[in-house]
């Protein structure tokens, strides 16, 4: 078995603060600022979203074909982790870095102004570009930002694709294709998500609800977070991840969650642990009535109703292509004592409405902590079409 990769380095940026402190703070605080209603998205209704309210940085000179809010959101945290890139790139060789970043969204607020402003206009007028709208474009961009000339690639799995890039950056790793990989993922608001899922009656009419039965759908967020990931030890390690595609339907999960206990169990097997070694699920929880349904029936029938779970995205809003990185940026913050030293856990936000449906979940509110020592945790992302992923972070010893 492999030994783990070292995750040395975060930045991160989500409706609840930017950068690693501010956001562990509200993180563990359990606040709800971060989601608001805004108009503009959905017509005829305001709807609650999670927005990063940080100013964003300018794209470098030379980069302007790339100059979208998602970028730039990437930007802002890639600046985060410049120094410990630019040491590694002292180390390795600035070739020997890949770069690998998920999006779903990339620069699609930019491309419904540019369409706009070509049917009202009748020309393209403005600084519309398809760098700011291609899939692929974050990663060039990050690439390009920071001069780091090795493999750089996209990788769009809908809302799992910055949970696959851990797996697609450790296969470069292994392989010795690479000696380190800035990976991440950056997804930005924007009126062709919110009317798509507003359009499948998936957005709440107000504050998400996770696991309720009184749960009525999403709030969308946006975030970017990005991490080093070397095969250096860290006080916060890649132990294992799990992927799986079980393509039920399009958009809909297998209501028994075959998927996604596919995925956790691969994501467990691959660390070398056994389901009571995982002290905390990060679930994907999205307040839809089917994918709480499902998960709440996979997670429970792989970690019983005792271990700690709880979904982040009544705090966040689901980031959609960002939610991976994201979310594993949560355990990364409750796992490092320089970030958590009181050991909290992420809350479970909700009206303590539990579902008959769902098989009971140890859902943890406000408070509840680890005991020192070492810990593994479980994050979930999981993607219409069935595309699912799960990462198992930990510290400690545990191989």
């Amino acid at each position: 078995m492999s030994p783990p990769l070292g995750l040395a380095a975060l930045g991160l940026a989500t409706p609840i603060g930017t950068r690693a402190d501010a956001v562990a703070d509200a993180l563990f605080a359990g606040t709800r600022d971060g989601l608001r209603p805004r108009s503009g998205f959905v017509p005829g209704r305001a709807v609650h979203v999670g927005s990063v309210d940080a100013p964003l940085p300018p794209v470098p000179a030379g980069l302007e074909t790339y100059d979208c809010r998602n970028n730039r959101l990437l930007l802002l945290a890639l600046e985060q982790i410049r120094d410990a890139v630019e040491t590694a790139a002292a180390r390795h060789g600035r070739h020997r870095i890949a770069v690998i970043i998920g999006t779903s969204t990339s620069g699609m607020a930019e491309a419904e102004a540019g369409f706009a402003a070509m049917r009202r206009d009748g020309a393209w007028t403005g600084p519309f570009h398809y760098d700011q709208l291609a899939t692929g474009g974050p990663a060039e961009f990050a690439a390009r930002a920071l001069d780091l000339p090795g493999p750089a690639y996209t990788v769009a799995t809908a809302c799992s694709s910055s949970g696959k890039v851990f797996a697609s950056a450790r296969r470069l790793i292994r392989s010795g294709l690479c000696d380190a990989a800035l990976v991440g993922g950056a997804d930005t608001l924007c009126g062709t998500t919110l009317g798509g899922f507003s359009a499948l009656e998936a957005v709440s009419a107000g504050l998400c609800n996770p696991f309720s039965a009184n749960r009525d759908g999403i709030n969308i967020g946006e975030a970017a977070a990005v991490f080093l990931l070397t095969a250096e030890d860290a006080p916060v390690r890649l132990l294992g991840v799990g992927e799986s595609s079980d393509a039920h339907h399009v958009s809909a999960p297998d209501p028994e969650g075959r998927g996604a206990f596919a995925a956790m169990r691969a994501a467990l097997g691959d660390a070398g642990l056994a389901p009571q070694d995982i002290a905390y699920v990060n679930l994907h929880g999205t307040a839809t009535a089917l994918n709480d349904s499902m998960e709440g029936k996979a997670v429970h029938a792989l970690f019983g109703d005792a271990t700690p779970c709880s979904s982040t995205k009544a705090m966040t809003g689901h980031t959609l292509g960002a939610a991976g990185a994201c979310e594993a940026a949560f355990l990364w913050l409750t796992l490092n004592p320089a970030h958590n030293p009181d050991g909290l856990l992420p809350p479970h936000l909700w009206d303590g409405a539990p579902d008959p449906e769902i098989p009971p979940l140890n859902l943890i509110g406000p408070g509840a902590a680890l005991p020192a020592g070492p810990a593994a945790m479980l994050s979930n992302s999981f993607a219409f079409g069935g595309s699912n992923v799960a990462l198992v972070l930990g510290r400690g010893e545990w191989r």
